[in-house]
């Protein structure tokens, strides 16, 4: 395999709908994973999902021996299962202590005798895999979906503690180029990286909108607008409302759909309908009854390398979505002016809706799956 073919790409020669298809697959490794069991509050033991739990299976699938360690801190009891091809194990500091986490962990990779170790989730795991790697005589890997560093900007001793890791990995991969150039500014000029892009869960596609709609008990014919995720003035998400307000002076009978947990001021608003939370398989139903769905981020040291996990799926759905045009959604959209709207800008935003609001289904293009992000992964570890 031609590294130079894999060298990190510039942000605007490389596109997510138009990434170039990975062929290479490389021989079969001992390929071990360490994430938090409950990454945005979802236990990846109970409810499998996302970038921590596909690719894993896919490069399972792919011939290699997986094995993922999962940690956590709120009591729980060891635990290991087999699914899908993958050998799942979770420890947890409290019940363990810290010094008996790190025993437990090391003792489990020693005999997995790994030939790569990938930390992923947030920055504690990059130190973990890279004070792992060293140990167990592995190759290093650092997967990246966001900047780690603004969940905590405070903590600066795991600031450097992270930045060691990524200086000394033998690769590092992030969810796209904006969050792949800030990583690479920590390392050796000439180290490998790449782009392992986001995608839909294989539950997100396009469904009947009425049937969606009757089953969530949504009015069969009001003008929807929906929005699922936190509620951070950080995150620029209470522009949506003033947006709404703005809306919904023009089209009366149009709704705002909110799941999750809204404060109280979003959910006394009028139009706003909650449902609070759903359950997985109902996510979908809840995207398909919609008719724009409003993917909202802001211009912060955490926006400008988000890459929202909400909009992969609004696009698998072929939902008309109204989005933050902060770098990595542009570039996840190619830039289509019809999806965009300036941060902050509430004005743009009710505009946006109004017409979008017409759209109907969208075709995106060929969207990327997590088959083939395994595939990137699969090359980038052979090259």
């Amino acid at each position: 395999m031609d590294r130079q073919a894999l060298a990190l790409p510039d942000c605007q020669t490389v596109r997510y709908l138009a990434l170039t298809p990975i062929q290479y697959r490389s021989r079969a490794l001992r390929l071990l994973f360490l994430a938090k069991r409950q990454p945005q509050q979802r236990d990846l033991i109970d409810r499998p999902y996302g970038r921590f739990h596909h690719l894993p299976v896919a490069l399972a699938a792919l011939g290699h021996d997986v094995r993922v360690q999962l940690c956590s801190h709120r009591g729980l009891d060891s635990t290991q299962a087999q699914r899908q091809g993958v050998q799942w194990s979770s420890h947890d500091l409290r019940t363990l202590g810290p010094h008996g986490l790190l025993r437990r962990i090391e003792s489990e990779a020693r005999a997995f005798r790994p030939d790569w170790i990938i930390g992923c989730s947030d920055t504690w795991y990059g130190w973990l895999a890279h004070r792992l790697a060293r140990r167990c005589d592995a190759s290093l890997a650092i997967d990246a979906y966001d900047n780690y560093e603004a969940y905590m900007p405070w903590n600066v001793p795991l600031h450097f503690a992270w930045r060691r890791a990524l200086r000394e990995a033998d690769l590092v991969t992030a969810a796209g180029p904006q969050l792949a150039a800030l990583l690479q500014e920590h390392r050796p000029k000439g180290s490998r990286s790449g782009i392992v892009p986001m995608a839909a869960d294989p539950g997100f596609s396009k469904l009947d909108k009425a049937q969606c709609r009757a089953a969530l008990g949504l009015a069969p014919a009001a003008p929807l607008v929906g929005y699922s995720g936190g509620w951070t003035r950080s995150r620029g998400t209470w522009s949506l409302l003033d947006g709404f307000r703005r809306l919904r002076a023009r089209i009366p009978d149009c709704q705002l759909v909110l799941s999750g947990r809204p404060p109280a001021d979003a959910c006394n608003e009028p139009g706003v309908v909650s449902l609070g939370y759903l359950d997985d398989a109902q996510l979908p139903l809840l995207l398909n009854a919609l008719d724009v769905a409003a993917i909202v981020t802001a211009n912060t040291a955490f926006g400008r390398y988000s890459y929202p996990a909400k909009l992969c799926e609004a696009m698998a759905c072929g939902v008309p979505v109204v989005a933050t045009a902060t770098e990595p959604v542009r570039w996840m959209l190619n830039d289509d002016p019809r999806f965009l709207v300036p941060p902050g800008s509430t004005g743009e935003m009710a505009d946006r809706m109004l017409s979008n609001l017409e759209l109907g289904s969208v075709d995106y293009g060929v969207l990327p799956s997590w088959h083939e992000s395994s595939l990137r992964f699969d090359a980038l570890l052979a090259a």
